[in-house]
């Protein structure tokens, strides 16, 4: 990892002259194109915010995809209300097949260089993309990313997801991995911006929750690492009704069995490519089951379901792994090996502590 100091220049970008040449505005001319995809569905409330943040970016040069997909509430002729009089925006309309299709059908329409990427019920900092775009310049093969931070519907500060450095930092590429598997990096491409030739044939996994981390694994095997900026400049507004927020039958949701997925997935590809990597991966394994044991609802805790006897099983054959490891706390250890004798005993055990400090 590698510190470098954050110098920021930023240009004011001149709406007063077209580039013969580009048709473009001024400065724009100067800057490679920026594509931010928008995937939109049934967000008539917050919708203009994000756009409007979109529009008001320092950084000209940028095409804003708003991707439709599907929306039965008017929002599909909200994006056309929002695109007219901007050539900056295009609308695409799709029927409804989730973000990650969205997402893949604005991948293919994009003309940028660099991709971007965007919640609809989100909103950025007016420099966002300056900075990221400052810092990318002349690093080839790098990802980029800003930090974040998190507001709920009343306007609140929520805890921060991830920690914004005090510096700008370049991590290589195997050493970001390594933040992600001690949940210490940010895997969201909505802070990020991404060269699209990292991409290659690569797109956003569909039918999927946490498709972010299941694709940033695959390009960081392309790209030469991640630069994190010491600014916070995507904010992630905090709506119960998002789909990674929906809430099922005792706060359970097909979350926590894509979060398992994916730690088996990242743990063959550690074995297979970065074996140094092998006990923070299997750290990862095991906090990811911890964590969907901690949400189950005990009635799905049976001997015939398959998934739920899979995630006890690796628990047994980890003991060794879950007693020795030096990235799991004492506590994380403790609930482990209790839930790997007796699950169904400590689940409810858990439940009723819940009900109690509620």
């Amino acid at each position: 990892m590698e510190s470098h100091a954050a110098t920021w220049a930023m240009p004011v970008l001149r709406r007063n002259e077209v580039s013969m040449e580009t048709g473009q505005y001024g400065e724009a001319a100067r800057y490679p194109l920026i594509s931010v995809i928008v995937p939109v569905y049934n967000i008539m409330d917050y919708l203009p915010r994000c756009v409007q943040s979109l529009k008001g970016q320092t950084y000209e040069n940028l095409e804003i995809l708003l991707v439709d997909d599907g929306s039965t509430d008017g929002t599909g002729r909200l994006c056309d209300e929002l695109a007219s009089g901007d050539g900056r925006i295009r609308v695409l309309h799709k029927k409804n097949g989730g973000t990650s299709s969205a997402r893949n059908m604005g991948i293919e329409a994009a003309g940028g260089e660099f991709l971007g990427f965007v919640d609809s019920d989100d909103y950025i900092e007016p420099d966002m993309y300056m900075r990221l775009y400052q810092a990318a310049a002349g690093k080839e093969d790098w990802l980029v990313q800003v930090g974040r931070d998190e507001v709920d519907e009343q306007g609140g500060q929520l805890p921060g997801i991830c920690e914004i450095p005090e510096r700008e930092l370049s991590f290589a590429a195997v050493d970001f991995l390594r933040e992600l598997l001690l949940h210490k990096g940010d895997c969201s491409f909505c802070t990020k911006l991404v060269p699209r030739r990292l991409l290659a044939g690569d797109r956003f996994p569909e039918k999927q929750l946490n498709e972010d981390f299941h694709l940033m694994i695959r390009l960081l095997q392309r790209s030469k690492g991640v630069i994190s900026l010491p600014v916070c400049g995507y904010h992630v507004f905090y709506r119960l009704g998002s789909n990674t927020r929906k809430k099922q039958e005792n706060d359970f949701s097909r979350v926590f069995a894509d979060n398992v997925n994916n730690a088996d997935l990242v743990l063959r590809l550690v074995e297979e490519k970065y074996p140094q990597l092998r006990p923070v991966a299997v750290r990862f394994g095991l906090y990811q089951r911890l964590d969907y044991l901690l949400h189950i609802p005990v009635g799905q805790m049976r001997r015939d379901n398959r998934p739920y006897r899979a995630i006890v099983g690796f628990l047994r054959i980890h003991v060794r792994d879950t007693v020795r490891s030096p990235y799991l706390t004492v506590k994380n250890k403790l609930y482990l090996l209790a839930l790997t004798a007796a699950p169904g005993t400590v689940r409810r055990l858990h439940r009723l502590w819940k009900r109690l400090r509620a």
